[in-house]
């Protein structure tokens, strides 16, 4: 019987047998996951919170900050909400007078275009030292941080292929 170059070494398999699944909560990737978020999510908030800004407006004003001038559909895919949400926070934003909303009157009226005010350009200022505080609150490594964020990325992605 001829073995074929493809067949993998006996013993060796990127599939887990079944025996392998974890036992408890805490071992399970979704839950370490799902945890780490909510304490991430904690921690800017109460950084964010002498700014007046909350975790998912302050995404907003990240994405902003990289470049300004975007239209609303743009943002909700770079931070992943839905319009819904997306539309409320925005709202709140403009109130506050830190961001502005107009149509695209130049190319298609339907698009809505979000500026950054004066206010919201002095907010990045105001918020520079978040990074680096939650970056020290961490413990770890830039080079780790920067590891982790990749491979943290990369699964996102294989898991965005995986839905339906």
């Amino acid at each position: 019987m001829s073995k074929d170059m493809n067949d993998e070494p006996a013993g060796f398999s990127d599939t887990p047998p079944a025996s392998a699944a974890p036992e408890t909560i805490d071992q399970f990737l979704c839950f370490a996951l799902y945890s780490a978020s909510l304490a991430m999510t904690k921690l800017y908030q109460s950084r964010l919170k002498p700014l007046g800004l909350t975790y998912p407006q302050y995404l907003v004003l990240l994405v902003l900050w990289e470049k300004d001038r975007l239209t609303v559909s743009d943002i909700g895919a770079r931070v992943r909400l839905d319009s819904g949400t997306l539309s409320q926070l925005l709202k709140r934003l403009e109130s506050a007078g830190i961001i502005c909303r107009q149509r695209d009157t130049g190319n298609d009226e339907r698009r809505v275009l979000v500026s950054l005010t004066e206010q919201g350009h002095q907010l990045k200022v105001a918020a520079a030292g978040v990074p680096a505080d939650m970056i020290s609150v961490m413990d770890t490594a830039c080079s780790e941080l920067g590891d982790l964020t990749t491979q943290v990325a990369t699964l996102r992605e294989k898991l965005l292929k995986a839905l339906p």
